[in-house]
């Protein structure tokens, strides 16, 4: 029989072995959350967000994690339709009395959403990055319900100055981002998702606990990076055509703290200035970076925005749909006082660390 509500989702679920755990409690900007689950996935998601952990407290939300269990019969879950250029089956859901089921196609794993219960369950132990994101999609949905915004980007700060870096993806904002925090005075703030919520003089901007997850190519040219990879797959993967290079599909953690030293995140920053990459990969023109205003430029505002996704509900209490797109007038409220730049030309990274100077100094 197909559930209807989060009591039936319940019944159906055994909640005894988180009756003794552990929880562990972060604190991400002005939130705090709490996640209850079991060995062995409680210390890898210890040793995963080491930089956000907190000390026992009131919280936001919390998550909690049945790893290995399912729904018997299996709902009948209906696609969510992917963002345009994606292909393929990703989510599905199930929308209940107030409260909906996610379920990720390709590995399994479901997702109980609602306004008071967050619950993943199915094969989690072995898909550890979807219970970090189901985390951080819950921070995401309580700053967008008291109206922040989400931006698809990257960003670093010196404290003072943020610098936000968007782009379709595989563009290259977490390649530019690393390129940044060469500078000692330059922190991270996020890798793919920024929250801004407008502000005087300038907008707030909020980054989300996950690791930077960066592709081979952005390895091979950073040697600060070469430790991620051993010689023998350095040495493969610079035997590679640039054309199968930049398309391989290999993504890596890459831990700020490890790479760059303490003190290297700070998740909260006021937010000054975004570049669009709007540059060409084979373009034969130096990059350049102009000014722009994002009221005149609709095309460079879509690559910034980002839609919560189906795991997002309204404070009304009604779920996102996925015929729904991002308001750009919400977004032009939320970052008025931005310095916005588009980045034309051909790829060039050290043209755009070079270009960091105008933002956070030399």
């Amino acid at each position: 029989m197909t559930p209807r509500t989060v009591a039936e989702i319940l019944a159906r679920l055994d909640l005894s072995p988180l009756h003794t755990t552990v929880p562990l409690f972060l604190e991400v900007g002005h939130l705090r959350a709490e996640i209850r689950c079991n060995e062995p996935l409680r210390s890898e998601l210890e040793v995963y967000f080491a930089d956000v952990l907190a000390a026992p407290g009131t919280v936001n939300t919390t998550v909690e994690v049945l790893d290995g269990q399912q729904l018997d019969p299996a709902p009948r879950f209906v696609d969510w339709a992917r963002e345009p250029g994606k292909a393929g089956r990703k989510d599905a859901i199930l929308d209940l009395c107030n409260a909906r089921l996610i379920h990720k196609v390709r590995t399994g794993v479901t997702f109980l959403q609602s306004a008071d219960r967050a619950i993943a369950f199915g094969p989690t132990a072995q898909n550890p990055n979807q219970v970090i994101n189901f985390v951080n999609t819950q921070l995401l949905n309580i700053c967008q319900r008291d109206g922040w915004q989400i931006c698809h980007a990257a960003a670093a700060t010196n404290g003072t100055r943020t610098l936000a870096i968007a782009g379709l993806s595989g563009g290259g904002k977490s390649t530019a981002v690393l390129h940044m925090m060469d500078r000692p005075a330059v922190s991270f703030v996020t890798n793919d998702r920024l929250l801004v919520r407008a502000g005087t003089p300038v907008p707030e901007g909020l980054g989300i606990a996950k690791m930077p997850r960066i592709n081979p190519g952005t390895i091979l040219h950073n040697p600060r990076l070469h430790p991620l990879l051993s010689a023998t797959r350095r040495a493969a993967l610079d035997a590679l055509p640039s054309e199968e290079l930049w398309h391989l599909e290999e993504k890596y953690d890459l831990p700020i703290r490890r790479i760059y030293g303490a003190d290297r995140i700070r998740l909260s920053a006021p937010l000054t200035h975004i570049w669009v990459l709007n540059w060409a990969r084979n373009g034969d023109t130096p990059t350049r970076i102009s000014p722009v205003l994002l009221e005149e430029r609709p095309d460079l505002l879509a690559a910034i925005m980002k839609s919560p996704g189906p795991f997002y509900q309204k404070p009304d209490g009604r779920f996102l749909r996925d015929i729904e797109q991002p308001e750009p007038e919400a977004y032009l409220s939320a970052l008025a006082g931005v310095a916005v730049s588009e980045v034309t030309g051909g790829i060039d990274f050290d043209a755009l660390q070079h270009a960091g100077a105008g933002v956070f100094g030399s």
